[in-house]
């Protein structure tokens, strides 16, 4: 059958005059959405903040176990990071959810109290250029926190350990420019201190709806200090803002600084200590700065205003230093493909998965991606998938708005037949608002409809909301594997995939009992 649909549904509702909503707008690149869509991102990309118990991060852990030790310096780090997977029975966003564990040396944070509170803080922070704090956890001696897990390394190997190729100037510029975004957000909500800012705290992610596969992220972990009262650099010296060098304290223009050094590793593909870098600027040896594998890939401008940046933010006087305003008006320019994924630049390859042995037909369209082929098989399957639910109508009584209903149905249909897909688009999406009981064939229908039309984030939820009209019905799940595979999320694309697949062998072994 359908699934209610309450007037105040977070699926949109649009007017019926005109009876065409406005189109939502197409999806931006990743650096292109505006701060409105943007500030909507952020609310998407991590569950809400929260306490755990050590129990919970201890399973899943594995018990601290040193074969999910991620940080790059092994168990020798003075906080290590632990790779972990939570386990829960509950439904929340948690469940299986992996996640990164830092764990504090037992005297950081004496005071518990103290320690819940700084993470609180840092855990309200939400930016889809964010390695987002989802938790923490301050039981006996334990001090820790829990971020999202990013899989694609750090910056640090990309730019220093590459095995496959150097990273391009393409992505070294969005980089620079991710970065000021995020410390441009965290300005703004009070956090203005970022400690140790390097190339080890950039990450680069996997597969989210509002982050695109391979995109550099932050880590949160640097919004917090590393003891109660303790060291802001772990870094060599000759990396450290002279100022905290000079007194022990980090002050905004701190930040800026480190930003220059992270500019210097991403120029040069070194790790250059800074002194030595402007000897370099200063003697006009840019050559003898930039990494030798980048030529021809960047206009001497862009470089060249990239290197003077980088010197603006060494500056030893903080007060000489830019804002990081500036740092966002200097590197926007700069880039050049703001279209192209970031894992396209990276030369990421997404590893093949395995495909589920049984999919029905359906299936194994939403598989290859065959919109053709999905559209002819949702019009051969009809609404039969529904038990019934084009009948309801038939028991109600017989109005105007019952046949207003029928109609637009009818012109719908049509529209989806003849494959003129936005006139579908506006008649279902008329249906939906006019419906007490919508159909999940509507959604399944009207979700393709937008993939036809290159609108892979609305036909995601339209896939979705099928799935909550009728739970067990692989068409949702099959539908929703198809939406995650354009929106570049294999990863998740392959779960809804196995998911369908699952729901089908259970139907097929139930019908042989």
């Amino acid at each position: 059958m359908g699934c209610f649909q309450s007037k105040t549904s977070h699926l949109p509702s649009p007017d019926l005059d005109p009876p065409l909503p406005e189109e939502p707008k197409p999806d931006l690149p990743a650096n292109d959405h505006p701060d409105s869509q943007e500030n909507h991102d952020q609310d998407q990309l991590a569950p809400p903040f929260r306490e755990f118990s050590l129990g919970e991060l201890r399973a899943a852990t594995n018990g601290f176990s040193s074969d999910l030790i991620v940080s790059e310096s092994g168990e020798k780090a003075p906080n290590v990071v632990y790779r972990g997977k939570l386990k829960s029975n509950n439904n929340n966003n948690n469940s299986h959810r992996l996640v990164a564990v830092k764990r504090f040396s037992r005297l950081s944070w004496p005071d518990p109290n103290q320690f819940l509170t700084e993470a609180s803080g840092v855990g309200k922070v939400r930016h889809n250029r964010l390695v987002n704090l989802i938790g923490c956890c301050a039981e006996g001696d334990e001090r820790l926190l829990v971020a999202e897990y990013m899989p694609n390394d750090t910056l640090s190997k990309h730019l220093f350990h590459w095995e496959k190729q150097p990273l391009p100037w393409e992505m070294r510029v969005r980089v620079a420019y991710f970065i000021a975004q995020v410390l441009d957000h965290c300005n703004a909500q009070n956090h203005k201190i970022y400690h140790d800012l390097n190339a080890y705290r950039v990450l680069f992610d996997e597969f989210h709806l509002y982050a695109r596969m391979g995109d550099p992220r932050l880590s949160s972990f640097g919004l917090m200090k590393n003891s109660r009262d303790g060291k802001s650099y772990s870094t060599n010296l000759a990396y450290t803002p002279p100022e905290f060098l000079r007194t022990g304290r980090v002050i905004p223009e701190s930040v800026v600084y480190s930003y220059g050094t992270v500019l210097l590793d991403l120029l040069s593909g070194k790790h250059i200590p800074p002194s030595h870098a402007l000897d370099l600027i200063r003697g006009k040896n840019l050559l003898l700065l930039m990494d030798s594998s980048l030529e021809g890939q960047y206009a001497n401008e862009d470089a060249t205003a990239l290197v003077e940046l980088a010197s603006k933010c060494l500056q030893y006087e903080s007060k000489d230093r830019p804002d990081i305003k500036f740092l966002l008006t200097a590197v926007a320019p700069l880039q050049k493909q703001k279209e192209v994924a970031s894992h396209v630049l990276m030369g990421l390859s997404k590893t093949p998965a395995a495909q589920p042995t049984m999919l029905s037909p359906l299936g194994k369209a939403c598989a290859r991606m065959d919109l053709t082929a999905v559209h002819d098989i949702l019009l051969k399957t009809g609404y039969k998938d529904e038990e019934g639910a084009e009948n309801e109508l038939s028991f109600q009584e017989w109005t105007q708005q019952v046949q207003d209903m029928v109609n637009t149905k009818k012109f719908g249909d049509i529209a989806f037949r003849d494959k003129d897909f936005k006139n579908a688009i506006e008649y279902y999406t008329k249906l939906v608002s006019m419906m007490p009981v919508p159909s999940g064939t509507i959604f399944v229908r009207r979700a393709l409809s937008y993939l036809m039309i290159g609108q892979e984030e609305p036909a995601l939820r339209d896939a979705m909301q099928a799935q909550v009209c009728l739970p067990e019905w692989p068409t949702a799940f099959y539908m929703q594997a198809l939406a995650l595979s354009k929106l570049g999320m294999e990863s998740d694309a392959q779960d809804m995939l196995n998911d369908g697949a699952s729901i089908e062998a259970k139907k097929h072994s139930s019908w042989r009992i």
